[in-house]
């Protein structure tokens, strides 16, 4: 095996010290023209990349941040694994995905970990993902905990316990859920009054008092807070508010599919449906101009979200937008603000966010669709 190059092997060859090569590396612009390019000519030469580890030592800190996520792609454990032959004549294994998952369904998550993603690039940080999948989920965030210098997670992603736990080795940022009796920074949009409004405008401008809420899974923080906000517009509008959605599924196009389906073959499609986020609605209006209802003429939907699917279906989705990539960014500045500061007390940053009127709720003419 070739022999792993060295730092003491590149200032050999430069023909300088140890220091100097470490200054190039870390603060070229404090070094001489011609003694960093000697530098830098030997690392490209030699083939040198620094240790990271030996600079976490130094530095005590891994420049990286974890993201802990929940299993969004609708992979786990139980999905399997199916052998596949290569031409070279080895075997190895891949995911026997069920027949429903769609790889795609979750672009909510895709969106806060390109905003991570950016705001950590932007602050010379990595990002390391682990997911929640299957029974291996604690030991992973135990041992992520263990590689970055601070956790940015989705509300409900890891158990409480755990979490707790993590907090006292690394600082804790939680994303998309109200602060509880905790010590962690929390980020979230405004999910309660955004389908308030949402709902309201459906109520008042449409006349619509028929009218059910479509939400996600029962643990979600977030769809706690808009079906609150899609009680609290009923209330004020004097109607009734449901005890419960009149169904709910995992947040994805396949799950909004089948509860239209569903609904439809009930009898129980109401003259408007809510969506918790964009990709159920989107899997409702699926199901709903399969069976030859019309969108918004017989039945309006919205969503929740602002991906940007909703902007090509047909009728384009009415929607409520949330930054979903300034969530992430926003999770990142806040952990950094916190390394640099420990003593600080725990921030609650809400994010807005905006309704989009669109031709499933029937503001623009069909042309415009």
């Amino acid at each position: 095996m070739q022999k792993v190059p060295t730092v003491y092997d590149v200032a050999e060859l430069a023909g300088v010290s140890i220091a100097t090569v470490s200054r190039v590396l870390r603060k070229p612009h404090e070094v001489a023209d011609a003694t960093r390019d000697r530098v830098n000519a030997a690392v490209l030469d030699l083939g040198y990349v620094p240790s990271g580890s030996a600079r976490s030592l130094a530095a005590r800190r891994s420049g990286a941040i974890g993201l802990c996520l929940p299993d969004f792609d609708g992979i786990d454990e139980v999905s399997g694994l199916a052998p596949v032959e290569f031409s070279d004549g080895r075997v190895s294994t891949v995911l026997d995905l069920p027949e429903d998952v769609e790889l795609g369904d979750h672009l909510y998550i895709s969106e806060v970990m390109l905003g991570t993603e950016i705001e950590a690039w932007q602050h010379g940080m990595a990002v390391t993902i682990a997911v929640a999948r299957g029974s291996r989920g604690s030991e992973i965030f135990d041992n992520l905990a263990g590689r970055v210098d601070g956790i940015v997670t989705l509300a409900r992603t890891i158990p409480d316990k755990q979490l707790a736990h993590i907090a006292r080795r690394v600082p804790v940022v939680v994303l998309a859920g109200p602060r509880s009796d905790d010590e962690y920074d929390h980020i979230t949009t405004d999910n309660a009054e955004g389908m308030r409004v949402m709902t309201s405008h459906v109520l008042e401008e449409h006349g619509v008092t028929d009218l059910a809420f479509v939400g996600g899974p029962a643990d979600s923080p977030d769809d706690d807070a808009r079906f609150r906000g899609f009680c609290q517009a009923l209330r004020a509008a004097g109607l009734p508010a449901p005890a419960t959605p009149v169904a709910r599924g995992d947040f994805t196009r396949a799950q909004g599919r089948s509860i239209g389906r569903r609904l439809l073959a009930e009898g129980r499609v109401p003259r408007a449906l809510v969506c918790s986020n964009d990709q159920t609605a989107l899997g409702v209006l699926d199901a709903l101009t399969s069976a030859g209802r019309r969108v918004p003429e017989d039945v309006i939907v919205t969503g929740f979200d602002g991906i940007d699917a909703s902007e090509v279906s047909r009728p384009r989705l009415t929607t409520v937008y949330q930054p979903m990539r300034d969530l992430g960014r926003a999770a990142v500045d806040t952990l950094l603000h916190r390394l640099r500061d420990s003593q600080i007390p725990p921030q609650t940053r809400t994010l807005p966010v905006k309704v989009l009127l669109r031709g499933s709720c029937g503001c623009l003419p069909p042309e415009s669709v």
